[in-house]
């Protein structure tokens, strides 16, 4: 592709809830910018953002794709992103470095949940915004019902530049309310506005020139003092309306019988900021700590922004990055300032889809690709040693939802700890863990999707299988009482025997205070050579307590008296008589079963309180506190055991329309009421016989 200068690029993105049409409309806008010579379609997997196996296969987005176009000598760096909640860190990385987001809404459903989000987004990172409704040819379409939609949720500066000419299967094309003409008809020949939408377009042009004027000073006064604004005066004031966030056009199309998409192309053109309207971006010194301000010049310091990260099947990993200031080119070193060591750069690439092209180099505002950088990652900033700067980081979501990991053979086993690092770094949204209490390995996500699809990932580009389930609860045991019992371990066999007689006693502590071990031995009735392989007895039977084989915690154990033989003791059947003795003591002492009880907050919209707190009531949780937000939000503060909730981040999303977010942490152990205990035991010990047999 030709080389253009920072003032005609346009990083744009295309965001919007799952399914609402992005990836159709990324598709047409490539064909009209004669990039494909047909469009393809989601349901057959053919277009060219979503190649990935499992996008083909689910036909949805799970990756962001680049997919720069030329038009009209202005290089459009577009990105596609998912619009599904398991997939929102793609678009985290996106609205990292674009300069305009598209969002898209469907004209018969509206406004989802994905667009809204994806809107806060753009909104925290003062993002400008175009909206595009799409979807215009579809049964039940209407333009009308949905920008109310969207005025009602975003507010008044949603302003219409474009009305519709008709709906459904009888939409044709639309009026322009800037140059105030009709176009209609495939290659949408210019007429004039039917008599019918005359009124309609006059009054939303009325409403479009006074947020124009309100943008640009000189244009207030001429608009005050009656005068009429041209047709280039109202563009140049939506420009700076756009730019400024004061004005958000909203522009219309049916992408799929690609009508009216061109327009969409110029409204990027004609209304979205470049870099260098943007200005320039701060980034911090590393050695000073100090705020460094970065114009989107060739001739400013070298500072390349890595925002995603991949492992490609055939050039190995790669990196994506935007360049915010300076040159990046192949072939060189750079100095990576958020880890503080040189890379070497090979081969620069754009990206466009799955299909690399390669370039010499890349300037300010510019999106690429490099490969088989050795340690950069998302989130690393790429520049000179003479002029280190770090730019801001991106901040993912913490994960919500948890499964096992098992793999299918001993070859996957081998290989599971390098391919799970390997999903780690290209997504950081993941994480992966080992449970101490129960051995398992763990991944972190956003849901179960999110989880499955990181799966098959693992198995497409690493070849490691691996099982998925519901990690296990890490249940544990503990005494209510105090008891004693005593146990001797005697056996005579040719040469020494063994001997060990400890008598113990157990009581509980407090919740969290785990174990302890005392003695009150008097008269060297043990003596103390021995006591220590006591304890140790003692610690090697905690893991597995009486009730269902799970860890013993919050006890205290003494050992307080017994006996020794001076030949035959030691340490081994000290040890033995020790382990046996605490078994006892347990069984006597009233043992219970713990749960992990975990902190719930839940914000949801007000409507969907009442589901919420009926569903939590379910789940054997206790709601702490209600409190109302200024925003129409609710938080909900409860706590729940965590066998209750390990499914919780999907069944929100059911009970809210995927409107609820929720945070969870560990806050401590309780005992399980008895009747759930008695289900768990029995469990326990039908998987316990099971095995052993």
């Amino acid at each position: 592709m030709k080389v253009v200068p920072v003032e005609k690029i346009r990083n744009v993105g295309l965001f919007s809830h799952g399914g609402h049409g992005k990836t159709t409309l990324a598709e047409a806008m490539l064909f009209n910018a004669g990039v494909i010579s047909r469009m393809g379609r989601v349901d057959e997997g053919t277009t060219v953002s979503d190649f990935d196996p499992e996008e083909i296969r689910r036909h949805i987005s799970v990756q962001l794709s680049l997919l720069p176009l030329d038009w009209k000598d202005y290089r459009i760096n577009l990105i596609d992103t998912p619009g599904y909640a398991d997939f929102v860190s793609e678009v985290l990385e996106a609205m990292r470095v674009v300069d305009t987001a598209i969002l898209v809404f469907e004209a018969v459903s509206g406004v989802e949940v994905g667009a809204e989000r994806a809107w806060k987004y753009a909104a925290d990172r003062g993002v400008p915004r175009i909206i595009v409704i799409g979807k215009m040819d579809r049964e039940n379409a209407d333009f009308n019902r949905t920008l109310d939609q969207v005025v009602a949720r975003f507010g008044n500066r949603v302003l219409p530049i474009q009305l519709p000419i008709g709906s459904q299967e009888a939409f044709n094309g639309f009026v322009d309310l800037v140059t105030m003409k009709a176009y209609v008809g495939p290659q949408l020949s210019e007429e004039e506005i039917p008599s019918s939408m005359r009124a309609d377009a006059d009054a939303a042009r009325e409403k479009l020139i006074e947020a124009v004027a309100e943008a640009d000073d000189d244009l207030l006064t001429k608009y005050l003092e009656g005068e009429e604004l041209t047709q280039e005066e109202i563009r140049r004031g939506l420009r700076r309306g756009v730019i400024g966030g004061t004005i958000f056009p909203v522009l219309c199309t049916a992408a799929l019988v690609n009508k009216a998409v061109r327009p969409v192309l110029d409204a990027i053109v004609d209304y979205a900021p470049s870099p260098a309207d943007r200005g320039p971006v701060t980034a911090t010194d590393p050695t000073t700590n100090k705020p460094v301000t970065l114009a989107p010049s060739e001739d400013g310091p070298l500072a390349a922004f890595i925002f995603k990260s991949t492992a490609d099947p055939y050039v190995g990993k790669l990196s994506y990055f935007r360049v915010f200031s300076g040159v990046l080119r192949s072939d060189s070193h750079v100095w990576n300032a958020t880890r503080g060591h040189e890379e070497r750069l090979g081969q620069l690439y754009l990206i466009r889809g799955k299909s690399q092209e390669p370039v010499v180099q890349l300037g300010p505002g510019e999106l690429g690709a490099v490969a088989k950088l050795q340690e950069a990652g998302i989130n690393d900033t790429l520049c000179t040693r003479d002029h280190p700067v770090v730019l801001d980081p991106i901040q993912f979501p913490e994960p919500l939802f948890t499964m096992a990991v098992q793999p299918k053979t001993k070859a996957d086993l081998d290989k599971l700890g390098g391919a799970l690092a390997r999903l780690v770094e290209e997504d950081p949204s993941l994480r992966v863990h080992k449970d101490p209490d129960t051995g398992e390995t763990l991944i972190d996500g956003l849901g179960e999707s999110h989880i499955d699809i990181a799966a098959e990932r693992m198995h497409r580009k690493f070849g490691v299988e691996v099982t998925l389930s519901l990690p296990k609860v890490p249940f544990k045991e503990t005494v209510l009482g105090t008891a004693k019992a005593e146990y001797k371990h005697k056996k005579q066999t040719g040469g020494h025997g063994q001997y060990g007689h400890v008598f113990l006693e157990i009581e509980p502590l407090a919740r969290g205070a785990g174990f302890e071990f005392g003695e009150r031995i008097v008269g060297g009735v043990v003596p103390k050579n021995f006591i220590p392989a006591v304890e140790k007895g003692i610690r090697e039977a905690l893991p597995e307590g009486c009730l269902a084989g799970y860890p013993v915690v919050d006890v205290k154990v003494t050992l307080f008296d017994g006996s020794y033989h001076s030949v035959d003791s030691s340490e081994i059947a000290f040890k033995i008589a020790a382990a046996q003795a605490f078994k006892k003591c347990l069984e006597l002492a009233h043992p219970i079963l713990l749960e992990p009880i975990v902190d719930l907050t839940v914000t949801v919209p007000e409507q969907y309180v009442g589901d919420v707190m009926g569903d939590l009531n379910t789940r054997r949780a206790r709601v702490l506190g209600m409190y109302p937000q200024e925003d129409g939000q609710t938080v909900i503060q409860a706590q729940a055991p965590l066998a209750e909730v390990q499914r919780y981040a999907t069944d929100l999303r059911s009970l809210t329309q995927g409107r609820g977010v929720f945070t969870m942490k560990f806050a401590q152990y309780e005992e399980v009421p008895p009747h759930v205990a008695q289900a768990i035991i029995a469990q326990a010990k039908k998987e316990h016989g099971s095995r052993s047999e």
